[in-house]
């Protein structure tokens, strides 16, 4: 008996080394409750040693799955026809010092940089302009316009990235965030384009029927 099922390939997924990506995993289904338990269950890709960093699986290779059980199903296809997954690897102390080392190396360098700009403009001789124009004198050191500059240039900061820590300021995206969206945007799409077929792949371990 023919059914009709609607499927949505997930932009981007994570999956481990070794795992076994179902359909529930890399799909949305929608069609009657019974068939879409059964078909959440079918193995589409298990991931291997060969497999790097990520893996691109196309809606063809999705389907060659689906209907080696359900031959007689009918497959509505909604939305993208590739889809990422992202294959996430134990993080090493190694990682961990590297990531310190990277942590240190930008702050150091955005105070650098923050220092060179204030040297560039002469931002010293601007505080003592305006101290002079608020009080009628000259000070060397105006430090009631240099302290609350200092917390300024910090908060402001805050309010760029709209974040403290983990914490997010409010549900604007920063545009940090939005640049790193894009990049990664930019990435699964090349990854897509470029990604050699992998379908021979997908029958490596389904030798067994999903579960019902």
């Amino acid at each position: 008996m023919n059914h009709r099922i609607y499927l949505q390939l997930f932009p981007v997924q994570k999956a481990e080394m070794g795992q076994t990506l179902l359909l529930s995993d890399v799909a949305r289904l929608e069609g009657k409750d019974t068939l879409v338990t059964e078909l959440a269950e079918i193995p589409i890709y298990t991931i291997g040693p060969g497999d790097k960093s990520h893996v691109v699986i196309d809606i063809l290779t999705v389907l060659q799955s689906i209907h080696h059980w359900f031959p007689d199903i009918e497959i509505d296809v909604v939305g993208p026809t590739q889809t990422v997954t992202e294959i996430e690897t134990p993080r090493s102390s190694k990682t961990s010092v590297l990531l310190v080392f990277v942590w240190i190396l930008l702050f150091v360098g955005a105070g650098l940089t923050i220092m060179n700009f204030h040297e560039d403009v002469s931002m010293l001789e601007v505080h003592q302009k305006l101290h002079f124009l608020i009080t009628g004198t000259e000070n060397k050191q105006p430090l009631f316009i240099q302290i609350p500059y200092s917390f300024g240039l910090g908060i402001g900061m805050i309010l760029f990235f709209n974040h403290i820590f983990k914490k997010r300021l409010n549900e604007e995206p920063s545009p940090l965030e939005l640049e790193m969206h894009q990049y990664n945007q930019e990435i699964n799409r090349y990854l897509a384009e470029t990604e050699s077929d992998r379908s021979s792949k997908t029958w490596n371990s389904n030798t067994s029927s999903p579960s019902s």
